[in-house]
């Protein structure tokens, strides 16, 4: 195999691996290259492996979990691949970026550059499907918010814990009322402006951040917590900011290039 050229980004600790479309157009088995390349003991280690095709005003990209399935959208892939793309073409504060995604297009402002960490507000669209049901997980009613934003979602509000993560956050990814998989969040609302969530990722497990997690705790939190419209989301990575207009929800938050490898096909 011709070696594959990689580059290694992070948001919050969400990391991914960017590969160009054009390098893997003879790829048969997308899927394997992905689990092969995002294992964290074997590979290069990542959450996700995307693909990305240049546009003269961003990238269309294609985004594959660490288990192989695909991800509709990453709200920390989104601004990783518009941090590749202010790195290498050295994109002033101000600029605006369209990132294609299997959700649709979202449009990013850069708002600060700083080294190789570039801070962006992202237009990820308006939430859809928002609701409340109540889910049996091994014999326990568990009240949820469910909805889309772009990709499936369940928040469940209260305590938010390790073993809850991994009890609860876990059953309920593989749920029987989530045909495709969902995204899970433990979430708490600790102020009106101030959520905190633990992240059960579909076909990840579990992870230090998510975008489009922190846009599902907010709207949960609004929703169903008592929560504000704006809010800072909190998960072990660190924290973003979500805004729910009208229109959309609006997300804050920075990511960072790390570095460029080779993948051998080891």
């Amino acid at each position: 195999m011709t070696p594959l050229s990689l580059i290694k980004t992070q948001a919050f600790g969400n990391d991914f691996l960017l590969a160009s479309r054009a390098d893997v157009a003879d790829v048969t088995d997308l899927p394997a290259l992905a689990r092969a390349i995002c294992g964290r003991h074997r590979g290069f280690g990542a959450d996700g492996l995307m693909f990305m095709e240049p546009t003269t005003d961003g990238a269309r990209t294609r985004l594959l979990n660490a288990d192989g399935s695909t991800a509709e959208v990453s709200g920390n892939g989104v601004r990783c691949a518009a941090a590749w793309l202010a790195h290498e073409r050295r994109l002033p504060v101000g600029s605006r970026l369209m990132i294609e995604t299997v959700a649709g297009p979202k449009r990013l402002e850069l708002l600060e550059a700083n080294g190789l960490t570039y801070t962006f507000r992202a237009e990820m669209g308006p939430p859809t499907e928002v609701r409340e049901e109540i889910l049996d997980v091994n014999g326990t009613r568990v009240r949820c918010v469910v909805l889309r934003v772009g990709n499936p979602q369940c928040v469940v509000l209260g305590p938010v814990t390790e073993e809850r993560l991994r009890t609860l956050a876990s059953q309920l990814a593989v749920h029987p009322f989530f045909p495709e998989g969902t995204n899970v969040e433990l979430a708490t609302v600790d102020e009106p402006h101030r959520v905190r969530i633990l992240i059960w990722e579909r076909g990840v497990g579990p992870t230090e951040a998510s975008g489009t997690g922190a846009c599902a705790a907010a709207v949960a939190a609004a929703f169903a917590g008592g929560a504000s419209r704006s809010v800072e989301v909190a998960s072990p990575g660190g924290t973003q900011l979500v805004e729910w207009t009208d229109e959309t929800l609006w997300l804050t938050g920075w990511a960072t290039v790390v570095g460029r490898g080779e993948w051998w096909g080891a």
